[in-house]
């Protein structure tokens, strides 16, 4: 039985593995809810949330602060968009509430009744990237936070994104009743649809001006001041932010709630102390406002205690009062959301891999072992080996500090920073290469280099590709380069040769012996070539500035 008839769900298939915040089409929702694993760890996360957010339905609150942290590819964006489907009472898929996805995925019944009781609730949620949504220089203006949530909302009600004190023109003029006929006087005068027209407004002003006295009866003197006088007469603050939410909350049913759920808050704040005391003005102020009718839910690498920790700030309760709710996502839910995701076995391939782990277990045993490291989790039963095969137990969170190692020493690109490679797109990248393979195949670790390839520097990527162009050196010592530079600051697992020869392991029934005798060749011309260093019994990949020196 070959490597890609194990799986119950085709490996091939197309996995939303990069979780692209905006998406809302209607078959990437139904996709999205279908394939999302609640894991036990995932079940306590919704209860503490819902348990939370239940409370501003049932009676006023000011705690409205939502905080999701865990380290790139725990989930936390996906996580986030998940919930942002369960609150907002607008979407239906396929005439069902997404709510109802859950029900074979909550065990909790008290928890799914709450889930059901907050899905009825009229809301809204405005689901957004705020690196995405910010400004160029945004990141410079103590107001950021509030700006871009001006923005957002702008975008959400139909009105100008780009241009904010158009969008207070237009809100003023649909308050009034005069939106809709402004639109139209103004394609009457330009032939464009005011959508369109707004975004080129200063060669459409003559004609914004006329359209603007026909809607609303004031003079075209009084209009021309308007317009003209528009950016430098306007200013946002998170006070006049948070009483324009109160009045558009006025103008909807009782029990309306709306929603902020910005992903990747932690990174666009990094450690800048205003930009973080913004976000606890806007999150303290409607909370105060608006009794919980809105809420600011966030995710961020850090948890936040550990962020305002690094700012040069003394007194941060307040900011971490403002964030009642916390949920920090680990990096064990990602082994089991792969395991049922992607690895989940048929009945034959389950029977035919335990029949296998029973032959072989003395031997893995043998072979699957560190020195010096960290500890590193190996098959704990033929179960385990069933469930997580062509894989290794330690190769998912080993790969996920490979993720988070490149990314804190600068060698990664914006694809890599982004997450939009993330470890369950690694592992089927990493599956499909050796789907022809027999039971026997194991996954070496520097498999895993070709899904970060394209997502890192050129400066980091220029070391293996001259070395791929070396004539003396051949196709191993190459895969022997990558493995090391993955692992390169990794400081809990030493590149030694026992190491490097566990990590390698692609078979079975491999001999460690041959293996690690192959290595070691491997590693003398890596050296003589300058490519790597050896320090005492460790081996270091040298980026192309190390070479020189």
């Amino acid at each position: 039985m070959n490597i890609e008839n194990l799986f119950i769900k085709d490996i091939t298939r197309e996995i939303q593995g990069v979780i692209k915040i905006g998406q809302k089409e209607e078959d990437t929702i139904r996709l999205e809810l279908e394939e999302y694993v609640v894991t036990e760890e995932l079940q306590k996360h919704l209860d503490t949330f819902f348990k939370a957010y239940t409370r501003s339905i049932e009676q006023p609150t000011d705690k409205v602060g939502t905080w999701i942290s865990g380290f790139f590819g725990s989930g936390k964006s996906h996580f986030l968009k998940i919930l942002s489907y369960l609150l907002d009472s607008s979407i239906i898929i396929d005439g069902k509430k997404p709510v109802e996805f859950f029900e074979g995925k909550i065990k909790k019944q008290e928890l799914l009744n709450q889930m059901r009781e907050v899905s009825v609730i009229p809301s809204e949620v405005i689901l957004f990237n705020i690196d995405s949504k910010s400004e160029t220089d945004g990141k410079q203006n103590k107001m950021a936070i509030v700006q871009v949530l001006n923005k957002v909302f702008n975008e959400m009600r139909g009105y100008s994104a780009s241009i904010p004190w158009l969008a207070q023109l237009e809100g003023i003029l649909d308050k009034n009743r005069q939106y809709i006929a402004f639109q139209e006087y103004f394609k009457e005068e330009t032939d464009l649809d005011w959508i369109e027209g707004r975004e080129e407004l200063f060669f459409n002003q003559d004609e914004m001006i006329v359209a603007l006295t026909k809607a609303t009866g004031m003079s075209e003197e009084s209009a021309r001041i308007w317009i003209e006088n528009g950016e430098d007469n306007y200013s946002i603050s998170v006070d006049s932010f948070a009483h324009r939410l109160k009045d558009y909350l006025e103008t909807k049913e009782d029990n309306y709630h709306l929603v902020f759920a910005i992903d990747e808050v932690g990174q666009f704040i990094s450690e800048d102390v205003q930009l973080m005391l913004n976000l606890q003005t806007v999150v303290e102020d409607l909370g105060k406002l608006l009794n919980g009718k809105v809420w600011v839910m966030v995710t961020s690498q850090q948890d936040i205690d550990s962020l305002t920790e690094n700012m040069a700030v003394t007194d941060f309760s307040k900011i971490q009062g403002r964030f009642n709710t916390r949920i920090n996502l680990s990096s064990a839910n990602a082994d089991e959301v792969i395991k049922i995701r992607l690895l989940e076995k048929t009945k034959p391939a389950q029977d035919t891999l335990l029949l296998t782990f029973d032959e072989q277990e003395a031997a893995l045993k043998n072979k699957l072992e560190f020195e010096n490291s960290a500890t590193m989790r190996f098959y704990k039963d033929r179960n385990d080996f069933s469930d997580v095969y062509p894989f290794i137990p330690y190769q998912f969170n080993l790969l996920q500090k490979v993720f988070t190692s490149i990314r804190e020493h600068g060698s990664a690109g914006k694809h890599l920073s982004d997450g939009e490679r993330n470890l369950l797109e690694s592992i089927q990248q990493a599956t499909l290469k050796f789907k022809q393979d027999e039971i026997g195949k194991l996954i070496p670790f520097q498999t895993f280099y070709e899904s970060i390839e394209q997502a890192l520097e050129h400066s980091v990527r220029s070391t293996i590709i001259k070395a791929d162009q070396n004539d003396g050196l051949s196709m191993f010592d190459i895969e022997v380069l990558k493995l090391l530079f993955l692992i390169r600051h990794i400081e809990e697992l030493p590149g030694t040769l026992k190491n490097l020869t566990t990590l390698m392991l692609s078979e079975i029934r491999e001999d460690t012996i041959d293996l690690s005798k192959k290595i070691s060749e491997s590693l003398l011309r890596l050296q003589k070539e300058f490519l790597i260093q050896r320090i005492g019994d460790r081996y270091l990949f040298l980026t192309n500035e190390e070479q020189d020196v």
